[in-house]
């Protein structure tokens, strides 16, 4: 195999397996004009009340499952516990779409749901802490989300 064959196969490989995901940028129109407070996960876990009602952006590992929709500080020095996470809360309201198209995040994809488990995300939206997720089992919520970017 000639070396121009060999780079040319490299460079396929690569791109084929860097596209297993569903990395991109996805907005909604919900929330048009708010201004976004960015703050880290750890300090937003632990004053989550001072952050009741604002409007934040934050990252960390998205995890979804049966009864499961939550955000982790995605430091593997910290306990991940549903205490230290943050319930997502997607609604059909605000619509998420990926950036210059018309395909939704949770867009059925080769007879499948879109794959974002288990993957760094930053996510626009607004505190609650009265909403707590699933059997009342997170400390808080980020509801009205309007801009999720995966990594």
């Amino acid at each position: 195999m000639s070396g121009f064959r060999r780079l040319l196969l490299s460079v396929t490989v690569v791109g084929l397996t860097g596209c297993s995901g569903q990395k991109g940028v996805y907005t909604s129109e919900c929330s048009a004009g708010i201004t976004y407070r960015k703050v880290s996960f750890g300090k937003l876990v632990s004053h989550l009340k001072d952050y009741d009602r604002q409007y934040v952006e934050v990252t960390g590992k998205y995890v979804e499952g049966k009864n499961l929709s939550a955000l982790l500080n995605d430091s593997t020095l910290v306990d991940k516990g549903n205490r230290n996470a943050l319930w997502i809360n997607f609604s059909q309201d605000c619509p998420l779409k990926l950036t210059g198209t018309n395909t939704g995040l949770f867009q059925y994809g080769d007879g499948d749901f879109s794959r974002i488990n288990n993957h760094r995300m930053t996510i626009r939206g607004q505190v609650d802490v009265k909403q707590k997720g699933h059997l009342n089992s997170y400390i808080g919520a980020i509801d009205m989300i309007s801009y999720v970017e995966i990594y």
